[in-house]
């Protein structure tokens, strides 16, 4: 039984999504996940594709694999007009949260999360991620006068990233040593 995809925070629009559309199955063949996909202008054209394990983990060898399957493909498929350099990269250790389920992974971690609209009264939050549940991010915050926790509906973030903080690097660290053993 082939299970569906978990829904991941899309910002993609335009050349990007088309790209996303077609980069995604050949990262899913290949045993990744796309985290992000970003069309810059920077040195002429950049597309930069950020990927990961199912793990979370990515290391430089799963990036050149990633790259020289990808390269091909889009060669063919003449993604974009003209010249362009192709990142591919890890999401990094203050990563974006893309999925429910980096927000139930990441959770005790301290997070910038953006929503599309007002949600009492505002749009941008910081505080200690503490889950996922019935559709939306739990998320602890610190308002002066005492702590209080937000529930924050998935469907209207607009971005979402882990801050860096030594609990992190800490964690980051002990991930990475525990895959090595």
């Amino acid at each position: 039984m082939e299970t569906e995809p978990e829904l991941r925070l899309e910002n993609e629009t335009g050349a990007a999504r088309r790209i996303v559309e077609l980069t995604e199955p050949v990262l899913e063949d290949l045993g990744y996940r796309l985290v992000r996909l970003k069309l810059t202008g920077d040195n002429g054209c950049t597309l930069q594709i950020m990927a990961e394990r199912p793990d979370g983990s990515m290391t430089v060898s799963d990036c050149e694999i990633v790259s020289r399957t990808l390269s091909p493909i889009f060669d063919v498929e003449d993604i974009l007009p003209g010249e362009y350099f192709l990142e591919v990269s890890s999401p990094g250790i203050d990563r974006p949260l893309v999925r429910p389920s980096d927000f139930d992974r990441w959770k005790d971690h301290e997070a910038k999360i953006e929503l599309t609209q007002l949600l009492d009264g505002r749009k941008r939050y910081r505080g200690i991620v503490k889950g996922f549940k019935d559709g939306s991010v739990i998320l602890g915050i610190d308002e002066g006068d005492g702590s209080t926790v937000v529930e924050l509906p998935f469907e209207q973030l607009s971005s979402a990233r882990l801050i860096l903080t030594d609990q992190l690097i800490d964690a980051a660290m002990k991930s990475g040593k525990e895959r090595q053993d």
